[in-house]
């Protein structure tokens, strides 16, 4: 799904007003939980057949991340709820705590990731490579690929923090599997048996630096900070375009 095609579908006159961000939490959400079933079912289908826990454990992982989909549908329901007597300002800022939850998820992940590898790294174990192991995780990254593009470009056109987090997430996802696959590949030809916790622990720093970066981005707003240049001379140029 192209940026033209996204704006198509969110209002490209205005992709800035809640129904845009609406759609945009709503795009996202449903891909992410399409795209995870699918491959929850591809790798525990693979997994069964082919004898491989790691691969079967991983389906797992990937039904959690479509519950976790969830999360960008109910926050851009919840914010574009009307303005009412308790919050005479309208839901919007439920984004941004939708937002903050993804953020936290992803750090969650790093942080797991980190703890497995280091136990790795310390009490390293023999990886065993399998064929079939190596097509299913290039399958995921190239779905998780196409899940980073969408969230970017919804991103893009809206502005929508769920798009951005879940973006960073399905790119987390990306390097963490790649960086799977690279380790297979040297644990499988080398012998060196560290290169998978080795490998784990660098891809576990990179999903939290990212992750933390989501949540400084999410803060900014929330705490009140200053508009941005740009945002205060498109309102001098609306305000002075009247007489």
């Amino acid at each position: 799904m192209t940026k033209k095609q996204i704006e198509k579908i969110i209002n490209k006159n205005n992709p800035d007003n809640v129904q845009s961000s609406e759609k945009a939490g709503m795009i996202s959400g449903i891909t992410g939980i399409i795209c995870n079933i699918i491959l929850c079912a591809v790798k525990f289908f693979v997994g069964s057949a082919a004898n491989s826990v790691s691969v079967a454990a991983d389906a797992v992982n990937n039904l959690s991340d479509a519950g976790s989909g969830i999360i960008p549908l109910a926050g851009a329901k919840l914010s574009a709820k009307p303005v009412d007597k308790e919050y005479p300002f309208g839901h919007g800022r439920l984004e941004y705590v939708s937002a903050l939850v993804v953020s936290f998820l992803i750090i969650l992940m790093g942080l797991e990731l980190g703890k497995s590898s280091v136990e790795k790294i310390i009490s390293p174990q023999t990886v065993k490579f399998s064929a079939w192991k190596v097509i299913v995780l290039i399958i995921s990254v190239g779905i998780k690929l196409w899940m980073t593009y969408i969230n970017n470009n919804l991103f893009k056109v809206t502005g929508n923090l769920n798009a951005k987090a879940t973006r960073q997430d399905s790119l987390g996802d990306c390097v963490a599997t790649t960086a799977t696959i690279i380790s297979l590949i040297i644990s499988h030809y080398t012998g060196f048996t560290r290169a998978d916790g080795i490998i784990g622990l660098s891809v576990a720093v990179i999903i939290l630096i990212s992750g933390i970066g989501i949540i400084k981005d999410i803060i900014g707003p929330l705490l009140g900070q200053p508009p941005s240049k740009e945002l205060v001379s498109e309102i001098e140029r609306i305000m002075l375009s009247e007489e």
